[in-house]
């Protein structure tokens, strides 16, 4: 029966081939207006800045077909809280990855691998296909492969060996294999190096093109991937350079980094830009249809359940539909750190809430754990009040901060055998929140870094990491669900493991 259906399919199409072939030239000549072909569209100046421009229209691409924000794909294998929802059916591909219960036909983990190669795609574009002939067209390469090398890094982090595609590949080459992951560190560590001897200085950039990389963002990338290695003396070259630039400096407060005043400010080394000036509705917000969002859906999605939060008078966090709660635990690091400055802007118990005058109105709420997120909190001065506020939220993903930087080059110093240098980055982060200065050494002083990464960067996407690359998965994270050897590395998708014929990570 099958093999009749595909008799019928294939008569169907050469009857339509047909057709089409009586047809008068017009029909199948006709220009399709406004659009360039390949060959004709990387000619001009304007042609290589729209190319470019589009490589970072993909780091928005956190709905893609459905929820699989690479963002919650890194925070909810951690301990820092919950997938949360209506129920263990809400969402399933978070609830798994929460869980431990993933597998290579997870959503999210698909979502994520599709959105770096897509990202990977676009920049190949501009740097193969875009002429080296001006200054201008130069930096537009040197961004391209900046950007190439954060999307392969995004891969290599998370799942290990990958297919490097550094061209556009013909239809004979379509069939790619894994390859080991210092290769890929190699060309990341390549493309950054040639990156940052073209791209301009942060204070070089106009207003309206902060969200572009720079000189500094580069060297920051740099001295991650160099530290996600363990070269700890290159690490801590580029990322002294990133600080030495005086081109950022932390916020005098540190709530200023999660207000719309302070996107894009001093802080800020690489963000992801959103806006709230569509004015999306529930008839035009492109739901499952591939196309890219202007704004931040997920800052809905992870907002306190509706019909359970009640937030305090005068509080700006209002409700949003349930996803992401804090864990006890990382409340009680806040606490026993005294960080009372950090820990009111990244979160609060239900007690806190209501004695502000808020409530929390239910029990056994669906992974709910007694506190409150509010970094990347649902804001309503945040979002656009004139159209469907829960559609338009205009928060930035914050991907490098300049207190990252310094807790990296804390980190970097430290195991370069550099402990007083490693001690002065890291208490210029705990002046910032009003904490004791650290005068530890050896291995103390480790843990105090370990610790100040925890409470700035809560929420922020880098604890799952963190504990991975410092080899504490099975320590902070093994009555969770985590096994050693598994889930060091994200699946790779199964979609490319089959079409693909790619090689799966260990105990997938």
């Amino acid at each position: 029966m099958k093999k009749n259906y595909i008799k019928i399919w294939v008569l169907g199409m050469l009857s339509t081939l047909i057709f089409l072939a009586s047809c008068s030239d017009d029909y199948l000549d006709k220009e399709i207006y406004g659009r360039k072909s390949t060959e004709e569209f990387y000619k001009t100046d304007q042609d290589a800045f729209r190319a470019t421009i589009a490589i970072y229209d993909i780091l928005q691409y956190h709905y893609n077909t459905g929820w699989s924000s690479n963002y919650l794909v890194k925070t909810l294998p951690s301990d820092e809280g919950t997938a949360g929802g209506g129920g263990s059916g809400d969402q399933p591909q978070y609830q798994n990855l929460d869980d431990f219960a993933y597998d290579s036909q997870n959503g999210g983990v698909l979502g994520t691998w599709r959105m770096a190669y897509f990202g990977i795609f676009r920049a190949n574009k501009v740097i193969n296909l875009v002429e080296p002939e001006n200054d201008f067209r130069k930096t537009l390469i040197a961004e391209a492969k900046a950007l190439r090398a954060y999307n392969y890094f995004e891969l290599v982090s998370m799942f290990g060996d990958v297919p490097m595609i550094l061209t556009e590949p013909d239809q004979s080459e379509y069939e790619q294999v894994r390859v080991a992951s210092s290769i890929v560190y190699d060309q990341i560590e390549k493309d950054l190096r040639e990156a940052i001897e073209l791209l301009p200085l942060k204070s070089e950039y106009g207003a309206a093109d902060q969200f572009r990389v720079s000189k500094g963002t580069a060297q920051a990338l740099l001295g991650k991937a160099y530290l996600y290695q363990q070269e700890w003396d290159s690490a801590a070259y580029f990322l002294d350079a990133v600080i030495t630039s005086n081109q950022y400096d932390l916020h005098d407060n540190y709530a200023d980094n999660w207000t719309e005043a302070g996107e894009l400010g001093k802080e800020s080394v690489f963000e992801v830009q959103f806006v709230s000036s569509v004015g999306y509705d529930w008839g035009n917000f492109p739901w499952d249809n591939g196309r890219l969002q202007e704004s931040n859906i997920h800052i809905q999605l992870m907002g306190s359940r509706g019909g359970f939060y009640e937030p305090a008078p005068g509080d700006s966090l209002i409700a949003g539909w349930g996803f992401l709660y804090p864990s006890e635990k990382i409340y009680n690091v806040f606490v026993n750190a005294g960080d009372s400055v950090r820990k009111v802007n990244t979160l609060m118990s239900e007690a806190e809430l209501v004695a502000a005058g808020g409530a929390w109105n239910g029990e056994n709420v669906w992974d709910y754990n007694g506190f409150i997120r509010r970094k990347y909190g649902t804001y309503s001065n945040q979002t656009n009040a004139d159209a469907v506020a829960e559609l338009n939220y205009a928060t930035n993903w914050r991907l490098i901060r300049y207190s990252d930087v310094l807790l990296m080059a804390a980190e970097a110093f430290y195991n370069a055998g550099d402990e007083g240098r490693a001690r002065t980055e890291l208490n210029k982060v705990r002046d910032r929140a009003d904490l004791d200065d650290v005068v530890a050494t050896g291995n103390d002083l480790f843990e105090a870094i370990v610790t100040e990464r925890q409470l700035e960067l809560a929420f922020e996407g880098f604890r799952f990491l963190d504990l991975i690359r410092w080899g504490r998965g099975s320590q902070e994270l093994g009555d969770l669900g985590f096994v050693e050897g598994k889930h060091n590395l994200f699946p790779i998708p199964f979609d490319d493991v089959v079409r693909g014929n790619l090689s799966q990570n260990d105990k997938w």
